[in-house]
């Protein structure tokens, strides 16, 4: 990717592509045939390829956008099933890599009555765990206009180094960097780990994505739905914008010069796994085209508006990947909302 600094702007290179290049974690979600019950009552499962970083790549293909994805996976049938399936969705799979010494992460997934999980995760260590810095694809992250990634590969080494240089290798190239922290606790050593790794990198993030309960989690238990938290604890000052995600309520959003809320769409929930997911998907299409979104209130709306929908559709459906919506099904969806 061309960086001349004249082509730069706010730090963000203005290169020609579109390309969102999505790092983390790919893995086969359990979900349970029947809602509302534990997983030990659960009569049988459906097998769903899930991992929060892997459904934004494969959202935003499924948006008509152009997306990568480089994680690690075991040398097993999940494993491969999992390459194949973003192959299968037009994502650039180039900077996969196969592990023959641990297994695809798995995940067992409770599916509540209202549509909200708890997780039972398996991963003693799994495949994701296991990327090495040697094993990156350097050439694809800087072809890449965004950049995207979560929390859960800083927890383990060796992939909270390949993590850190991946990271440091895309803003050495100009991209735009977008941060979903996903917070899962079980998975950390302490909840006190937790807040640590997820704030380790928060100030070089120029998007970031968050929920209520991070909120919460994050600032000691503060208010979740207060501006002046947010803005004084979580806003740093190279953020270009930081969206807080309220389920079906819709969101709230903040720049350094307007802030405000964009109402949700309401749909009947079946299974919310991967509703964060869509609704990045969502966004990041929109920035991918045209990253001065963040400094046009309207046209942020109207954005955050088609990434609110892209999160309800999900939910209809369950599972993460097998439920993400086409550009043309959002529009429809927002279309009849209107009207």
């Amino acid at each position: 990717m061309a960086t001349d600094p004249t082509s730069a702007t706010n730090g963000v290179s203005e290169n020609n592509n579109s390309l969102v290049v999505c790092f983390g974690e790919m893995l086969i979600d359990f979900v349970p045939t029947v809602a509302g019950v534990s997983l030990a009552e659960a009569p049988a499962f459906k097998k769903a390829p899930g991992g929060a970083p892997a459904n934004v790549a494969v959202g935003i293909s499924r948006l008509g956008g152009t997306s990568a994805f480089i994680g690690k996976v075991g040398d097993d049938e999940f494993g491969y099933l999992l390459s194949n399936i973003l192959k299968e969705n037009n994502v650039n799979n180039s900077g996969v890599r196969f592990d023959p010494t641990a297994r695809t992460a798995l995940a067992f997934v409770t599916l509540r009555a209202d549509g909200e999980r708890e997780f039972l995760f398996y991963r003693n260590p799994s495949a994701d765990m296991l990327l090495r810095e040697a094993e990156l694809d350097i050439a694809l992250l800087e072809q890449a206009r965004i950049f995207h990634y979560g929390s859960i590969s800083l927890i383990e080494e060796p992939c909270k180094s390949t993590h850190l240089a991946a990271l440091s290798i895309a803003k050495k190239a100009g991209c735009f960097l977008s941060y979903d922290p996903n917070l899962r606790l079980a998975l950390w050593p302490s909840p006190e780990a937790a807040r640590k790794g997820i704030m380790s990198i928060w100030d070089q993030a120029d998007l970031i994505k968050i929920s209520e309960d991070e909120i919460t989690f994050l600032t000691g238990g503060d208010d979740p739905y207060s501006d002046e938290v947010v803005l004084k604890k979580l806003f740093h000052p190279n953020l270009k914008l930081l969206v807080v995600t309220e389920g079906s309520e819709g969101c709230r959003y903040y720049t350094k010069e307007f802030k405000g809320r964009v109402p949700g769409v309401k749909v009947k929930p079946v299974d919310t796994t991967g509703a964060g997911d869509a609704f990045v998907s969502g966004i990041l299409n929109g920035l991918a085209s045209d990253l001065s979104l963040c400094q046009d209130e309207k046209r942020l709306r109207e954005a955050l508006l088609f990434a609110n929908a892209c999160g309800a559709l999900t939910v209809t459906e369950r599972g993460a990947i097998p439920a993400l919506p086409t550009k043309d099904a959002v529009l429809q969806f927002l279309s009849k909302v209107a009207t």
